[in-house]
């Protein structure tokens, strides 16, 4: 999807209505949604891969000499002329989002999309070396049961890793893959627990059960503020881990930071706690800036330094 930004000034409330006037200093336009995911992968060294739908249109166009820009390989999109490319615009007044507008399509793409969808991906893993595919779902109606059900089969045959960062609709869909990476509020409806994390014992086993259920191997749920708790079938308790204090800025898109560490980290042969440990510090670097943006390699790798990351993740 487009990452739409206006940024500007506010200074006066509108005398039409009970608004705020932003005066715009600045217009720019980022590739987001998995795209985002994409650029915090290159960003760290890897190479990614992107594989969805996109619309026949004006945004299109702008999507795809962004991705050259960004130096991110194209030949896993397809265009689709029946649906509009999905498009956030965000107004930032006085470095404060004050208002999100999308323009999308969130039917699910035909059956013969789906195909060509798999294609691209099976072609690509022929020829390319993957050391982890990564579903970055957003419920925009991309991402189908039967998509999941034949790349899951296509990973399977290759042994390549499978992260997900799942939504509602498909959400029980993702068996038999490596991490699920819920958010607090995704996770807590799904498995009905209100209390979660107050109660320490019913939290483990509830995961342990829906790790079980889902026959997947990792567990990785973000808390926001309260950081991460992972919960794995190689061990025996859950891993939590607060949140470093920062001053936050804006929270998008830290949800896409924190899948593309884990993501690296599985790749890498990295333990759970390591990517636990990783993928919570990215989260939280990221949410000092304003408006979608990568973890950057050099602050990430001076932060893990400086707190002993991976040293505390080993004990």
């Amino acid at each position: 999807m487009l990452d739409a930004y206006l940024f500007g000034k506010v200074d006066r409330i509108s005398p039409e209505a009970p608004v705020p006037v932003v005066s715009v200093v600045k217009r720019d336009n980022r590739p987001g949604g998995a795209a985002n995911v994409a650029i915090n992968i290159r960003s760290l060294g890897a190479t990614p891969y992107l594989c969805s739908v996109i619309g026949d249109d004006d945004k299109a166009e702008l999507f795809m000499k962004l991705l050259e820009q960004h130096e991110l390989p194209s030949l896993g999109i397809i265009k689709d002329s029946t649906r509009p490319t999905t498009t956030k615009f965000r107004i930032i007044g006085n470095n404060i989002q004050m208002l999100r507008v999308d323009e999308e399509c969130t039917e699910v793409i035909s059956e013969e999309m789906t195909r060509l969808l798999v294609d691209k991906i099976e072609t690509i893993l022929q020829n390319v070396h993957i050391d982890c595919i990564i579903f970055q779902d957003y419920d925009k109606g991309v991402i189908t049961p039967s998509l999941v059900e034949s790349v899951v089969s296509l990973a399977k045959e290759e042994h390549i890793p499978i992260a997900v960062d799942p939504k509602k609709r498909n959400f029980r869909a993702y068996q038999n893959v490596t991490l699920f990476k819920p958010n607090l509020k995704e996770f807590s409806e799904s498995v009905q627990m209100e209390e979660f994390l107050t109660n320490p014992e019913r939290t483990n086993e509830t995961m342990k059960s829906f790790l079980n259920d889902m026959n997947i191997e990792n567990i990785m749920v973000t808390l926001g503020e309260k950081g991460i708790i992972t919960y794995s079938r190689y061990l025996t308790s859950g891993i939590h881990i607060p949140a470093h204090l920062r001053q936050i800025s804006d929270v998008s898109g830290a949800g896409d930071t924190v899948i593309s560490v884990a993501a690296l980290c599985i790749g890498a042969g990295l333990t759970i706690e390591a990517a636990t440990a990783l993928s919570n510090l990215a989260g939280g670097l990221v949410c000092q800036y304003v408006g979608v943006v990568p973890v950057q390699k050099s602050e990430f790798h001076g932060e893990i330094i400086r707190l002993g990351i991976l040293e505390s993740a080993k004990k």
